[in-house]
């Protein structure tokens, strides 16, 4: 499928007219009161699915009383960063939050412009991009309302309504089975990815499982030392000397860092560093971290450094295994709340003192097992990713349309 190509046959010969946005479409100019929504009606930026349409239903109700109504048709938008990714197409009627804007096709040009076409303009990059440009604000950037109604979106044959809503639903008709096949096997992979870190969770809790008198168990606190981060907000440099070490480091085995310059909380080679907080059901709650060099790392608030106090007692390596997403500190977690584990839930839990010869063996057998696993899991990742990439290529591909010079300046 050639850029051009493509889209010369698609248009054959057709014009092409380029729109604000506000010509064709204007935000909800109705609301709805909150008393009438309900989980499945109303719409945060927390609903939204990242990158892709679709919404999950709510776990709390709006504390506003009026809310913009949306209706069957209307695109809804993430309005604050670092939501701007999200885009739904609303499939029934309800209410949204401040932090997310109602686009509605205005009466006039519904028989010019195909929902479904709308959406897949405003989930493009192109589109996300001139987002993120024009977003407003320091804290916490909104999408600029003025300018997305600027933004300009292609109407192709514009003097012919009939032969524009058939080019746009051969456009909607191939995008909605790039979706279905990507969300398939994106589904294939996940599931796989899924399967392997059940099964090594289920070898690690074999061999971290141990009879009544087969060994000690202590409490956290009389054999290891316990250090609580520090904030490192002012102090993040791109291209900082450290890591600094948050939940979203551990919980993506490195994979998105921060840096620093300033070392606030050092951290040295076998610390072992435990997430203390994380919302409700999440997966980074503690999640641990083994630290394997000196001067490389330093540790953020809420999460917490521990240490043994006896390698001839407790190796840290098995200490970092045993700890790591124990359901001693998952239970604090009552799926509704925000979890924020204290230093005095996290000293008492009980740790088997085995023989540092089982402590040497169970090691050993989980360095391995873990190491294949990351193998598995970083290509399973990359697969997932290489298909999202793909179905975005030829997502931007079909909307693609010839612009004018002065379009293009």
């Amino acid at each position: 499928m050639s850029d051009l190509g493509f889209m010369d046959k698609l248009l054959d010969g057709a014009g092409v007219e380029w729109k604000p946005l506000r010509e064709v479409a204007e935000y909800s100019p109705t609301r709805v009161d909150a008393t009438e929504l309900d989980a499945a009606s109303f719409v945060g930026v927390d609903n939204l699915v990242a990158d892709k349409g679709g919404r999950v239903d709510a776990n709390y109700l709006p504390n506003t009383n009026r809310l913009t109504a949306y209706e069957p048709e209307d695109i809804l938008l993430g309005n604050i960063r670092p939501y701007l990714k999200k885009v739904w197409m609303a499939t029934t009627a309800g209410g949204c939050s401040g932090d997310v804007l109602a686009v509605r096709i205005l009466e006039q040009f519904k028989r010019i412009v195909e929902a479904k076409y709308l959406y897949y303009l405003l989930s493009s990059d192109e589109f996300f991009s001139y987002n993120m440009q024009h977003a407003k604000g320091a804290k916490m950037p909104r999408g600029n309302k003025a300018a997305i109604l600027k933004y300009s979106i292609p109407i192709p044959c514009p003097s012919d309504p009939e032969r524009s809503l058939e080019i746009q639903g051969e456009i909607v008709r191939i995008l909605d089975t790039f979706t279905e096949l990507t969300a398939e096997l994106t589904a294939e992979l996940t599931a796989e990815l899924t399967a392997r870190e059940k099964q090594y969770n289920y070898y690690r809790d074999q061999l971290l499982s141990f009879e009544d008198g087969e060994v000690e168990w202590k409490p956290l606190d009389d054999v290891a030392h316990f250090t609580n981060g520090k904030g490192h907000e002012k102090d993040i440099h791109e291209d900082g000397k450290f890591v600094v070490v948050n939940s979203k480091f551990i919980s993506t085995d490195g994979q998105v860092a921060k840096c620093s310059n300033k070392q606030l909380c050092p951290l040295y080679k076998d610390d072992i560093l435990l997430v203390m907080s994380d919302l409700p059901n999440g997966k980074a709650l503690s999640r641990t971290f083994f630290v394997d060099a000196d001067d490389k790392y330093t540790l953020n608030q809420r999460i917490c450094g521990i240490r043994p106090k006896d390698y001839e007692e407790l190796l840290p390596k098995f200490l970092h295994y045993f700890l790591n997403r124990t359901p001693q500190l998952l239970k604090h977690d009552n799926g509704v709340d925000q979890t924020n584990l204290r230093k005095s839930q996290i000293l008492e839990v009980k740790i088997p003192i085995a023989s540092i010869a089982e402590q040497t063996r169970v090691v050993s057998i989980l360095d391995k097992f873990d190491t294949f696993t990351r193998s598995i899991s970083k290509g399973l990742r990359r697969e997932i990713d290489l298909r999202q990439k793909q179905y975005a290529y030829y997502r931007d591909l079909l909307l693609s349309f010839p612009k004018p010079e002065e379009a293009e300046a």
